[in-house]
């Protein structure tokens, strides 16, 4: 018996039996409404790069400016009119030894400021990937609360914590044998910067273990279970796995924990003023400010600020410049 199914499936088509499809005569408008369609997103973005570019680009422009200029009180308050000096401001603050000493001494503050911040919070964020859900979940509440603390009532109990007097720190110590009675933690630099250091990355850590945790969490559990089978040990899952995977995450906090390093100055300010000596203690936050506000030197402070803006773009260029790759 003939397969009649199989000879119609077969069977040519004719070509006249063919659908036919009709071509817009406008084909080559197309391009033009993808264009159009491209161009959507770029115009919402309009109004934001507006109120930021109207945010920076006076106090900014302004700037630049008065660090070519004499700018005191006297032109501030509009008695006498700006004097152009040139270069005259950039060559005091490559001259002063005493800035070029505050330059290097904020620079190593930062850098020590946000390795000890890194190493620690990640250490805590990897540290709660092995906790049980309550013990973790208490940890979180404890870092947010330090986190979300205002920084002045943070210093407040700081302060009296380092006392000399009646201090907690001293009080603990002594007790323990050591010879910490009345002692100034806050007269000399090294001891200043010490209880710096600790303040900055207490208030620092939580930031960068909420945001390492939120990345271990994308880290694949079918990879970590494969790679103990295979056996590998616990350091080589976190070296070849862990941190690759959140080492993007890693850059970027580090990169914003050097910014926030550099330019502290509510801590050193808030210390200095519990007893810290300012001409030994200061940074450039702390330096830029006593320069603009207390001895009215705006030009030269202008001229401060800048270089401070480049540093801080100085340091952070690597990262820029592998943005700048992936993005291409």
């Amino acid at each position: 018996m003939p397969n009649l199914a199989g000879e119609k499936l077969n069977r040519p088509i004719p070509l006249q039996d063919l659908p036919v499809i009709q071509f817009d005569d406008h084909i080559d408008d197309l391009p033009v409404h993808k264009k159009r369609r491209t161009l959507a997103p770029y115009l919402l973005l309009v109004p934001a790069l507006l109120a930021l570019i109207l945010a920076l680009a006076y106090p900014l422009g302004r700037q630049i400016i008065m660090s070519f200029q004499e700018f005191g009180l006297a032109q501030q308050i509009g008695t006498e009119p700006p004097k152009w000096v040139g270069l005259q401001n950039y060559k005091t603050l490559v001259t002063d030894r005493a800035i070029w000493a505050i330059i290097i001494r904020s620079i190593i503050f930062c850098f020590v400021n946000a390795a000890a911040t890194m190493i620690i919070g990640v250490g805590i964020s990897v540290l709660m990937t092995k906790l049980n859900k309550s013990v973790r979940l208490f940890l979180s509440t404890c870092l947010l609360f330090a986190w979300a603390m205002p920084v002045i009532a943070a210093m407040t109990v700081w302060q009296w914590l380092f006392d000399t007097e009646h201090g907690v720190i001293n009080w603990v110590l002594t007790n323990m044998g050591l010879d910490f009675k009345q002692h100034a933690w806050l007269v000399e630099p090294l001891s200043f910067y010490f209880v710096a250091t600790i303040i900055i990355v207490w208030m620092s850590v939580p930031f960068v273990v909420f945001s390492v945790y939120a990345a271990l969490t994308q880290v694949s559990d079918e990879v970590l279970e494969a790679s103990a089978l295979d056996g590998a040990t616990g350091w080589q899952r976190f070296a070849y796995i862990i941190f690759p995977t959140i080492a993007p995450v890693i850059a970027v906090v580090a990169v914003l924990q050097i910014i926030w390093d550099l330019r502290v100055f509510t801590q050193i300010y808030y210390l200095q003023g519990a007893g810290g000596l300012a001409s030994k203690t200061d940074l450039l936050g702390t330096y830029l400010y006593r320069l603009g506000i207390s001895q009215a030197n705006y030009g030269v402070a202008s001229a401060v600020a800048l270089f401070m803006l480049l540093l801080t773009l100085i340091i952070t260029a690597w990262y820029v410049r592998s943005l700048l790759k992936e993005s291409a």
